[in-house]
């Protein structure tokens, strides 16, 4: 800790300093000072002030870095005292409005009616744009000779918190100058086609949030499940070796968990659907659609026949009478 010492000292009023050039003798005390602090006492303009060891004690916060406390009832000079700014008398002054209150009249909500609502069951996706994942291959942080996956996309920090899943969006597709091969949950029109614009492909498939947590912690493969079908996918690109077999997608490509497939119909209905790019597209047979309720048109002659077993008195009606026990 520096020495705490006056700047002037009585042993000082008596003489002059002695010169900085002029050569200290042998001894180093001159009038009681150390000779090494002659140089610091004599440059001083003001000598009644002390040099404190430490400004710890006098640490404070800096004008305006916090709203002052308002302190209501206490005398009128503030001008928030007397009736500490709540006015005379009434609800307002002893109590609280309670939330949508008008006065008295016919609330809003009864008017009006109450309308819209949070869907606690909609998926939560995290957008990702075309022109964010181009900014991210131009840093080197992607890479666009391999399949972009979510656990690439996580691993880059491109994305932060994935919950239900990642949708690809169009936003900057005039920026995308390189040919890129996702896989994410969902995908707009715009994105694919700006992707396949170039030479690329956009491929959706199922995930769920607790494969997510997998697929980052590398328990789970990023997009290989048991109806995963490299040769119907047609894309050589996202050919993993062994996949074609189906004892290794049993056995989970050998990471410690399976991707699930779905199983509800709306997310089947979505991942058969071409122009989504599902990976399940190829199970949807030539002349059918995607809904899991579509039924071939019938023929004429089928319609007919259908005409007369319905028809009374006809053989619907006789299989009736003979299904009779008494």
């Amino acid at each position: 800790m520096p020495p705490r010492l006056p700047l002037r000292l009585k042993a000082l009023s008596c003489g002059t300093l002695p010169s900085v050039s002029t050569p200290v003798a042998a001894a180093p005390v001159v009038s009681g000072i150390p000779a090494f602090l002659l140089p610091f006492l004599r440059h001083q303009p003001q000598p009644s002030q002390r040099r404190h060891a430490s400004i710890l004690t006098s640490l404070s916060d800096r004008p305006g870095a916090y709203n002052r406390k308002i302190r209501r009832g206490r005398g009128p000079a503030s001008g928030k005292g007397g009736k500490s700014g709540r006015g005379s008398d009434g609800q307002k002054q002893h109590g609280k409005v309670p939330e949508g209150f008008n006065g008295g009249q016919t609330p809003e909500h009864i008017v009006h009616g109450k309308y819209g609502f949070i869907n606690q069951f909609a998926n939560d996706m995290a957008p990702v744009n075309l022109d964010k994942i181009q900014s991210w291959i131009d840093q080197g942080r992607l890479d666009a000779s391999r399949p972009i996956t979510l656990k690439e996309l996580s691993a880059s920090r491109l994305l932060g918190q994935i919950k239900d899943g990642v949708k690809l969006l169009g936003n900057g597709a005039s920026e995308l100058k390189t040919p890129i091969h996702i896989v994410v949950s969902r995908a707009s029109r715009s994105a694919i086609a700006a992707v396949e614009a170039l030479g690329g492909t956009v491929t959706t498939r199922f995930y769920t949030a607790q494969a997510i947590r997998r697929i980052k912690a590398g328990s789970t493969h990023p997009f290989v499940s048991m109806r995963w079908d490299v040769g119907a996918l047609n894309n050589p690109h996202l050919a993993v070796e062994g996949a074609e077999a189906i004892e290794n997608r049993v056995k989970a490509m050998g990471f410690r968990y399976r991707l699930p497939d779905p199983s509800s119909r709306k997310d089947l209905e979505y991942y058969r659907d071409a122009k989504h790019r599902g990976y399940l597209s190829h199970t949807v047979k030539e002349g059918e659609m995607a809904s899991l309720y579509f039924k071939e048109p019938l023929s004429e002659e089928q319609l007919k026949a259908l005409k007369r077993e319905s028809a009374v008195g006809g053989r619907a009606a006789k299989r009736k009478e003979g299904d009779k026990l008494w």
